[in-house]
């Protein structure tokens, strides 16, 4: 399954600038995940990080990782209109700084799930070579209307 960024839109709730994932390229709800963010010199976080020599903030790289995985787990049928929280994060590496004009394939692969809580490992490559790797935790939720 492919999903653009207007796709994306109905199952994240995030919105500009912290939707993070331009577009899904591949995703098998419930297993896994594999999309996509075109860093530009035009974001927000790029005023401050770092003026005269720009560079992706490693927790956005995290956070672009975990809402890869979001999608996964929010495209499975029964979590449909749920919500997903970052739980934590362990053995986290940042490899290779990530610039303006890189494109960041990450992939998110579910690992464990017990109820509504469980863990995924992520990556991020630029140019097929890793910039950044995590394990992440989440939570399911339902929305609060």
């Amino acid at each position: 399954m492919e999903l653009t960024s207007n796709e994306i839109e109905k199952i994240l709730p995030h919105r500009y600038p912290f939707l993070l994932v331009d577009r899904i390229t591949e995703c098998e709800p419930g297993k896994y995940a594999k999309g996509i963010k075109c860093v530009t010199a035009n974001e927000p976080q790029f005023t401050g990080h770092f003026p005269g020599q720009h560079v992706m903030p490693g927790v956005l790289l995290l956070e672009a990782m975990a809402q890869t995985g979001a999608v996964a787990l929010l495209t499975e049928e029964e979590n449909k209109g749920k919500l997903v929280f970052f739980g934590g994060v362990k053995n986290a590496r940042f490899r290779t700084p990530v610039i303006p004009g890189d494109v960041v394939e990450m992939t998110c692969t579910l690992t464990v799930r017990k109820g509504s809580v469980g863990f995924g490992k992520a990556e991020a490559l630029v140019n097929g070579k890793r910039a950044a790797e995590a394990e992440i935790s989440f939570a399911i939720i339902d929305k609060k209307e």
